[in-house]
């Protein structure tokens, strides 16, 4: 498993560079990251695995202009990273659809923002309405869809303002289990689809492994990239590549790694951020 190293702010689509965030709780000074570094090719799909308190989300909030970072820096096709944009799309664990507004009013929102005109905004709600199977709850509103309809109706949003970053984060940690698969599934099928690039914040390591191009495993808090993971799984992939023997011989590995940083997670004071 190769250690992570500094990227070059060139050539990738997304660059990190030995980011730091320091903050204070109860008069103590915590440090949630630590010089992490990673780059991120146009269309790769990373995921981020690391066990409770390592940062993982503080990490994709300050890559959305969400969170401000202690010192490093984070670049977008070689520009500096500032604030937030319309150029990364952030999908949360937490169902973040606005209860008033239907499943199509919903994917068109960011849209009606831009100031779209009505007939393109529909068309391009269609359009995503179809890819996450959704066409006949159009006119529902959130409370009638079950958690994992509302992920897939916040995916959509999110892929209708095509954002050439779409930031995860632990998207599917509130679903059971077998919807939890298939929404990995669907997700697969968008990603093959758009070939967005994607950063995908998980705690289930076949989750990560299933998904994406290259694992990154961090360290328990203060958040350090421990390594970077190759997935040597040809695409496309189904849920059956999870019983193959390179899945179970990776995902073997690569448990003995977040366990090592569980363990020391476990003997921390609860601070600091996901």
């Amino acid at each position: 498993m190769a250690l992570a190293t500094v990227p070059q702010a060139t050539g990738n689509k997304l660059t990190v560079i030995n980011l730091t965030r320091e903050f204070t709780l109860k008069r103590e000074r915590i440090t949630a990251l630590e010089s992490v570094s990673l780059g991120v090719q146009e269309g790769e799909f990373v995921t981020i695995l690391g066990p409770s308190g390592c940062g993982k989300s503080t990490l994709l909030r300050i890559i959305a202009g969400l969170a401000e970072s202690s010192s490093g820096q984070v670049y977008k096709d070689g520009h500096l990273i500032q604030g937030p944009g319309a150029d990364r799309g952030m999908v949360f664990q937490s169902y973040t659809l606005f209860p008033w507004l239907t499943v199509r009013q919903n994917i068109e929102f960011g849209l009606s923002l831009k100031g779209m005109d009505g007939v393109r905004r529909r068309q391009i709600a269609e359009h995503y309405l179809e890819i996450i199977g959704l066409q006949a709850f159009a006119s529902a509103f959130p409370k009638n869809l079950s958690g994992g309809m509302k992920q897939r109706v916040a995916i959509a949003r999110a892929l209708a303002n095509d954002p050439d970053i779409l930031l995860m984060d632990e998207p599917f940690g509130a679903l059971d289990a077998q919807t939890r698969l298939v929404m990995q599934e669907l997700l697969l099928k968008v990603w093959e689809e758009t070939r967005k690039t994607i950063l995908f914040v998980t705690h289930d390591v076949e989750e990560a492994i299933f998904l994406g191009d290259t694992v990154y495993v961090m360290t328990a808090r203060p958040g350090r990239l421990k390594a970077r993971i190759p997935v040597p799984l040809a695409r496309p992939r189904s849920f059956e590549v999870k019983n193959s023997r390179p899945f179970l011989e990776l995902k073997g590995r690569i448990l003995e790694q977040i366990r090592e940083e569980s363990l020391k997670a476990a003997t921390m004071m609860p601070a600091g951020c996901a």
